[in-house]
């Protein structure tokens, strides 16, 4: 039988729509493979050779021909009309998977993103940047840029103008050459070509002597230039530039027209470029790409070294049979703390590392198909692609009849093979929550969940590439952060100490036995992440009743000696991306990873310090953080009676609401273990204090790099029991420090209210009372940021105008509605603002509930609208 294109008779097709319909039964695809003759592609689809009076480098490529072309040295774009990158995110992430050589840069047109949507599109090894249409839906443009390349985000060629197109322009560096400017570009249909010409012409006049490339959705079709009006005033604008299209072959084909209204712009001549469409059905635009001589760096995915831990039920049994027969006499002969945990560990280490062993992997890191994506799919896929070649090449109603009807097809089958999926991989996972979630997250975020870091840096040299020097800026940075505020703050002279009454009993520290050591450890949560000696919570509680003996030993020599052991004092930071550029390092935070062991021996000092805060009403009632049986809702509650209250009295109110720079950061060791001395930590137990605080090292880790060991001196350890618990001591006698004003404390959260039946002596006390504040925490070393700090004023002086709340001259802002522990708080306590807040919030989980719907069953669905929406309507709602 002659399965070539031209023999395809309608029985053939009938054929294969029951195959079709019977693999969505048997989720089974066995599926004719259509033959193409492939040595031309040019000359199937475009015969005539539109625009053949035009220097043409232009040629329509399928993916297998592309890799015939010379990428080395070359800046490589590619241009997607995605009409929902959302909807199109999974094909185009599994088009670009058939490339060997990575693009530099990947723009899209036609995002439909709305507000803040994007955020969780990740394509790995990719940095995303939008913009987006704000007055109305669909349009929209975006890149996903190599992280490999330096680039920024030019603000002056970067702009929506309403109702006629979207612009988002990068400047791409490159070390050989000269700079390249890159931008996407979308123009509304319909819309006048005049403006948008005139708009073209004041973005890239500015910068026509530079390197341009613009890609993008035009909606102006140059191939039937007489169709629209001013098509010729555009194309004037754009030679006025020097601006030339590469593309000069059909981007859009339907069996009745054939436009060119896709394309790339460029000021470089065409020699230098190779420019082609693709042969693709992921929108009904061809994607267009262009290639650039410019020596640029050569972008490949890189074979990773991956090491894993082989631990499993028959590995971890091992462990706990050799850890049941270890002699841990060593152990018990030394009455140094120090030598006891190290001889502890080493053997720990040992028994670990030949049980449990770490093996090495390669692997090329590249976009993994979808699991549900069987072979027999994959198969399909590849027919269905050879069914929109014909059709693209003959334009015939027939042929694109039957392109539709087996690519619906088939969409129904890979829907239902994802469901299936999906449902699968939640019923192997329901009595285990975290499982649950693994699989819940893999489909609610369209990209990889794995971090990745950037291949530079921007310091004050430039930028970095070198990982080492990366990771040891990253460390020196993150160490200095809080001793170098510190450095700003005032130093007044006065004794930090004066307002603490001495507490005549002192904290001992009572010896642990086994039991406690192991219900300690079982409490804890099983967490995975490792510290500086590769052990995690989870191992530690599978392991913990054949080393609880040694361990009790240790906990024990250290309360008796008042040390707390210094290999527990390293802690291995990782570099968290919060927001922003992705190169600068002042756009992550760091989590810091403390030894499992020190922990347990943290909450065996928490726990008795806990119970001696509270027997002695150490701690001010006005303190809600990290406190037992004290939550969010209950300040809340005490903020909106004292506000209440005055406003029931015909007050007036204020609320101060302070912000604190890197509380956690500046705290003074120094002063921190006075003021413990002073409410009763002392001796034995101050002495360990200070050994817990001092000495203390971190290091950066970043993969596979590994910067070198810095000291800390102030701060308390992050990620760490007592922090929380030492930071409430610390900030304890700011309650003293006003008698006229009312302080509501969580952790940090500092929030001040005062009332009063004269405007005037309201403000004047609050003002005298505030530059009280501020010397406590200019004593105390912390750092007031008068900048974030907000003043609200509820009551009859919202209405008119007033003399300012200052802070040492300086004026402090007047707003009608602020954040308060979650809450959106306003000046009338209507609510209205916070409702409006978790509306939003609502709504963009409610968009992610319903993207997900058709793969999941009533259980799992309930489960991520108690997690995604439900929290929003409870949180606190007994305030609001």
């Amino acid at each position: 039988m002659n399965n070539t294109p031209d023999a395809m008779t309608s029985s053939t097709n009938a054929m294969d729509i029951d195959s079709l319909q019977r693999i969505l039964c048997h989720q089974q695809l066995e599926l004719e493979t259509c033959e193409f003759q492939e040595h031309n592609t040019v000359a199937d689809i475009d015969p005539d050779h539109f625009l053949s009076s035009m220097v043409n480098t232009c040629n329509y490529f399928t993916q297998e021909q592309y890799e015939n072309v010379k990428s080395e040295g070359r800046l490589s774009i590619i241009h997607f009309n995605s009409q929902s990158l959302y909807a199109k995110f999974d094909s185009i992430k599994d088009f670009l998977q058939g490339f060997t050589h990575p693009f530099s840069i990947i723009a899209i047109s036609e995002t439909w993103f709305i507000n803040e949507r994007g955020i969780n599109l990740t394509l790995e090894g990719y940095e995303l940047t939008y913009l987006n249409r704000e007055d109305k839906t669909r349009g929209g443009v975006a890149f996903l840029i190599h992280q490999s390349i330096k680039f920024d985000v030019v603000k002056s060629m970067t702009l929506a103008v309403h109702g006629i197109m979207e612009c988002l322009t990068v400047e791409i560096y490159n070390e050989k050459k000269k700079n390249v400017f890159v931008s996407c570009v979308y123009r509304t249909p319909g819309t006048s070509i005049e403006i948008f010409s005139e708009w073209m012409e004041k973005l890239f006049s500015p910068v026509n002597q530079k390197t341009l490339f613009i890609c993008g959705d035009f909606n102006i079709d140059l191939l039937n230039p007489t169709k629209q009006n001013n098509i010729e005033d555009f194309i004037d604008t754009m030679y006025s530039l020097s601006l030339y299209p590469s593309i000069t072959k059909p981007s859009r084909i339907t069996s009745h027209s054939a436009t060119i209204i896709d394309n790339i712009f460029t000021n470089i001549m065409l020699n230098q470029t190779t420019s082609g469409l693709f042969i693709s059905d992921i929108s009904d635009h061809l994607p267009v790409f262009t290639l650039y001589d410019c020596d640029f760096k050569n972008i490949k995915h890189p074979i990773e070294v991956i090491s894993k831990r082989i631990r499993n039920d028959e590995t971890i049994n091992n462990l706990n049979n050799s850890l049941a027969r270890q002699d841990w006499s060593a152990v018990y002969g030394e009455t140094d703390v120090d030598s006891a945990y190290s001889k502890f560990l080493d053997i720990f280490i040992s028994l670990y590392d030949k049980n449990c062993p770490v093996k090495e992997f390669y692997s090329r890191a590249k976009h993994k198909l979808r699991p549900w994506l069987t072979k027999g799919i994959i198969n399909a896929c590849k027919k269905k692609n050879n069914l929109y070649k014909l059709f693209i090449k003959s334009k015939t109603k027939e042929a694109e009849q039957k392109y539709k009807l087996y690519k619906n097809k088939l969409t129904d089958v890979i829907r239902t093979s994802k469901q299936l999926y999906y449902r699968k991989k939640l019923n192997e996972s329901k009595s285990n929550i975290k499982e649950t979630w693994n699989v819940l997250n893999g489909l609610i975020k369209s990209g990889s969940s794995k971090s990745t870091y950037p291949d530079y840096f921007i310091d004050k040299n430039g930028g970095n590439h070198n990982m080492i020097n990366i990771v040891n800026s990253f460390n020196n940075f993150f160490v200095n952060v809080g001793p170098e505020l510190a450095a700003t703050i005032s130093n007044h002279g006065t004794n930090e100490l004066n307002l603490i009454k001495n507490n005549p009993s002192s904290l001992f520290l009572l010896a642990t036995d086994e039991q406690e050591v192991i219900n300690t450890v079982l409490k804890c949560k099983n967490k995975f992440s490792t510290d500086y000696y590769n052990i995690d919570m989870f191992l530690v509680k599978n392991v913990i009743f054949n080393i609880a003996k040694p361990f009790t030993y240790i906990c024990n020599l250290s309360f008796q000696s008042g040390r707390f052991p210094d290999k527990m004092k390293i802690a291995k930071v990782i570099p968290v991306f919060k927001n922003g550029n992705k190169h600068c390092f002042t756009n992550y935070r760091p989590i810091s990873l403390l030894p499992q062991f020190s922990k347990i021996l943290e909450k065996l000092f928490d726990s008795r310090l806990e119970k001696f805060l509270e027997k002695h009403n150490i701690i001010n009632d006005g303190q809600y953080g990290f406190r037992a049986k004290r939550t969010t809702s209950m300040a809340l509650i005490e903020a909106t009676e004292e506000i209440t209250t005055a406003l029931d009295q015909k007050k007036i109110a204020v609320g101060v609401f302070i912000d604190l720079k890197k509380a956690f950061d500046t705290i003074n060791h120094f002063i921190l273990v006075n003021k413990l001395e002073k409410y009763g930590v002392r001796g034995v137990a101050g002495d360990w204090i200070k050994s817990y605080l001092t000495g203390r090292v971190q290091f950066v880790k970043m993969g596979k790099h590994i910067s070198e060991q810095l000291g800390i001196v102030c701060g308390v350890p992050q990620g760490s029991v007592l922090g929380p618990k030492l930071f409430n001591v610390y900030i304890n006698d700011i309650f003293n420090v006003s008698q006229s004003l009312k302080l509501i404390l969580f952790a940090d959260d500092t929030t001040i209210f005062y009332s009063s039946n004269d405007y005037n002596e309201l403000v004047k006390t609050v003002n005298m009372e505030l530059n009280k504040i501020k010397t406590w925490m200019d004593i105390n070393k912390l750092s007031l940021n008068i900048s974030k700090t907000k003043v609200m004023m509820f009551g009859n002086s919202t209405t008119k105008s007033f003399q300012q709340i200052v802070i040492e001259g300086t004026e402090i802002e007047n707003v009608c509605e602020n954040k308060f522990l979650g809450i959106v708080i306003d000046n009338k306590l209507t609510w209205k603002a916070h409702i409006k807040h978790i509306k939003a919030k609502i709504s963009k989980s409610l968009y992610i509930i319903n993207k997900v719907k058709q793969c999941l069953d009533a259980h799992a669905l309930r489960t991520l609208y108690c997690t995604l929406v439900l929290p929003y309507l409870t949180y606190c709602v007994e305030v609001w």
